[in-house]
């Protein structure tokens, strides 16, 4: 018997698949020709009266924390109000001016004679009458003259008097006017920041009688704890106008805020925001057709600092009270500089600068300098050792020297006899002047007067002295570096004291942060690492209370190794030690009791302030002894002779105290009273 055979039923579904199919593109042909066939002329037409315009909304800057995560450098919301200037007229932009008047205000006390010819131009504006008959149209014919030649010689005839007749009122709108003529057409100009709610919401129930007027939502730099290290921060601008091409190369707008300086420049396209956008739909008249569309931005990378508030603001008290209290010692003003750092990897720790009446002058830790004295000896000796003109153990016999072509040379008192580290412990000048005599081969007893040639003397002293981070660029990662002064190797009479003098610390100059990094390689056996005051870099976290993920870790930095026996930086070692812990150590009377077992090697520079002869104190050192973490320069320039070295001394001490005390405990830092300091806002009158 044969099977039977089923009937397929897959030709059935496929028909109904296809027919479906063809009825969906049918209705898609169908609704495509409606909208290009009837619809098609409406749509055009909406299209052709709708104009997009974006406007970038500023994104808020990154922050800046410290090494603990304290918040150094915050973004605080303002209402700022804009204006767009598009090819205004003038007459417009002055009815404007006088309207927005009404709700916000300049302070006009500080104008004086400032801003002379933009009062002219606003009083013509004010005054076109008066202006014309000043120069009428025949006279300037007669005169040869083009328009904007009359206008400048009408300009020039306005007095003084007629400026001096503006009310303030009128100074009032002059200011509001000059801003709207001060920025780029068609892009929207801060007349003025930081406006009170109540303002922002009165110019905005009247923005329909404000054209060109906008309210923003904006952000000015809000610095946590004053003006603490807000030198170094920097400080944020509109873009200098010879940098503009460059920073329109980038991607930036005209009207953006950068930064100017400092940190805030060097890690500018770190700490930049992403901008948003806001897109504008209206008719060709300028009406609204919807609500606009807004495309968030986000906050730039955020800074984590190398440097420690808290440890900042107790060695800004330690200088404080001890400079007070030291004032009568002073020639002049009082100036006082510390650099705290990690010697091991050169991270900065603190950089506080004191000048009169208690002004911050953090920068001035790297970027002036002074005869540092007796500090740095150190270098000389390792540059006795290496050469092997005075090797370790080397002694000679201090008592004063009367050389020819130099002054006097003694110590502070006759020492007898020293060796290398027995002259460091007591300070003898006389054996650094032997260093440098035998590098160019001279003899009192042998040569007198007859000197060798000093170049090579001072090439390989200076040599030396670089080699550890004196008179040379320290590589701190912040601009405006000085590397002090070192002159080219003088000649003519007294060039030989010039040259002995300078292997005890009293010719060159060197800053407070040179200094620093000098001890630094001495503590940590051999290495110079560049300063650096940025940690890391973070993405940004909504919570600012917390650090983002790790975008980028900045690595220490080795500009050179002191490739020379271990044992001659070991003999410097003990000699630092001496300073403070030998029965003659210069410093011996310091330190007292403490257990965190400093070394390090005082300074005193005999110089001249105003005519007066005075001493410029150093201390340099690090702390423990046998494994160092933290490394210390102090600069007190310009004391009296009283009180040889106490003032940098007591600054050493009482920071160095600071930095071991916040290791048993921390309460971290203080937040100042009355609230932080923001920038100036726009309200203050700039040229």
């Amino acid at each position: 018997m044969s099977e039977k055979k089923q009937k397929p039923h897959l030709s059935v579904r496929l028909n109904i698949l296809f027919f479906l199919v063809f009825l969906l593109f049918s209705a898609l042909i169908l609704r495509l020709g409606v909208v290009q066939i009837v619809q098609g002329e409406s749509f055009q037409e909406e299209l052709e009266r709708t104009v997009n315009i974006s406007q970038p909304v500023e994104a808020p800057r990154g922050l800046i924390y410290d090494r603990f995560g304290n918040t150094l450098v915050d973004n605080e919301l303002l209402f700022t109000v804009t204006y767009t200037n598009r090819n205004t007229p003038s007459a417009e932009m002055l009815e404007t001016a006088n309207k927005l008047n009404q709700f916000i205000s300049f302070d006009i006390e500080d104008i004086g004679n400032r801003f002379e010819r933009e009062r002219k131009e606003f009083w013509t504006l004010l005054y076109p009458d008066e202006f014309e008959e000043k120069l009428t149209l025949e006279e300037a014919l007669e005169l040869g003259l083009s328009d904007s030649e009359a206008h400048i010689e009408r300009l020039n005839k306005i007095t003084d008097e007629e400026l001096e007749q503006l009310t303030d009122e009128e100074l009032e709108v002059f200011l509001i006017w000059r801003e709207f003529t001060s920025g780029y057409n068609n892009l929207p100009h801060k007349v003025s920041r930081g406006i009170e709610y109540e303002e922002a919401a009165l110019i905005m129930e009247n923005m329909d009688n404000l054209p060109g007027v906008d309210i923003i939502r904006d952000s000015t730099r809000k610095y946590m704890y004053d003006d603490t290290l807000r030198s170094v921060f920097g400080r944020v601008g509109s873009i200098p106008r010879h940098s503009l091409d460059s920073f329109l190369s980038q991607g930036y707008e005209r009207n953006e805020e950068v930064g100017r300086s400092y940190l805030e420049s060097q890690y500018e396209s770190v700490l930049r925001g992403r901008k948003g956008e806001i897109e504008n739909f209206m008719d060709p008249g300028g009406s609204f057709l919807r609500n606009p569309e807004e495309k968030m931005g986000s906050r730039g990378n955020d800074l984590v600092l190398t440097l420690d508030m808290e440890l900042q603001q107790k060695v800004q008290e330690v200088i404080n009270e001890e400079v007070n209290s030291s004032s009568a010692r002073f020639i002049e003003e009082e100036n006082a500089y510390v650099v705290m750092m990690d010697p091991n990897n050169g991270e900065v720790l603190a950089m506080s600068g004191y000048t009169g009446n208690e002004n911050s002058s953090d920068l001035d830790t790297f970027q002036l300098s002074y005869e540092v004295g007796s500090s740095m000896k150190g270098a000389t000796v390792l540059a006795g050792f290496d050469t092997g003109v005075m090797p370790p153990g080397t002694g000679i016999y201090d008592r004063p020297l009367d050389l020819p072509g130099s002054q006097p040379i003694r110590s502070v008192s006759p020492l007898g006899y020293v060796d290398d580290i027995s002259a460091l412990e007591r300070s003898s000048n006389i054996y650094m002047v032997n260093v440098a005599m035998r590098l160019i081969g001279y003899s009192p007893e042998v040569s007198g007067r007859n000197w060798p040639s000093l170049n090579p003397g001072f090439d390989t002293l200076r040599s030396y002295y670089n080699q550890m981070g004196l008179g040379v660029n320290t590589g701190i990662d912040l601009p405006g570096e000085f590397k002090g002064i070192v002159d080219a190797n003088p000649t003519g009479p007294g060039s030989q004291g010039s040259f002995l003098f300078l292997s005890f610390g009293q010719f060159d100059t060197y800053t407070p942060m040179q200094l620093a990094q000098y001890v630094s390689t001495i503590a940590n056996d051999g290495y110079r690492f560049a300063p650096r005051v940025v940690k890391e870099i973070r993405e940004p976290q909504s919570d600012k209370d917390e650090l983002g993920p790790l975008s980028q870790q900045i690595e220490p930095k080795i500009l050179n190794y002191l490739d020379v026996d271990e044992n001659y930086l070991n003999r410097i070692q003990q000699g630092f030690h001496r300073v403070i812990h030998g029965e003659r150590g210069t410093a011996s009377s310091y330190f007292q009791g403490r257990d965190y077992d400093p070394a390090g090697k005082t300074g005193t520079a005999q110089v001249t302030v105003n005519g007066e002869e005075a001493n410029n104190q150093t201390f340099a050192g690090y702390a423990p002894y046998e494994n160092p973490e933290v490394a210390i320069s102090v600069v007190v320039p310009g004391t009296a002779n009283i009180d040889s070295a106490g003032v940098a001394n007591r600054i050493a001490e009482g920071s160095l105290d600071a930095y071991f005390d916040l290791k048993e405990g921390r309460n971290g830092p203080e937040r100042p009273e009355g609230g932080s300091d923001i920038d100036e806002v726009d309200e203050d009158i700039t040229e």
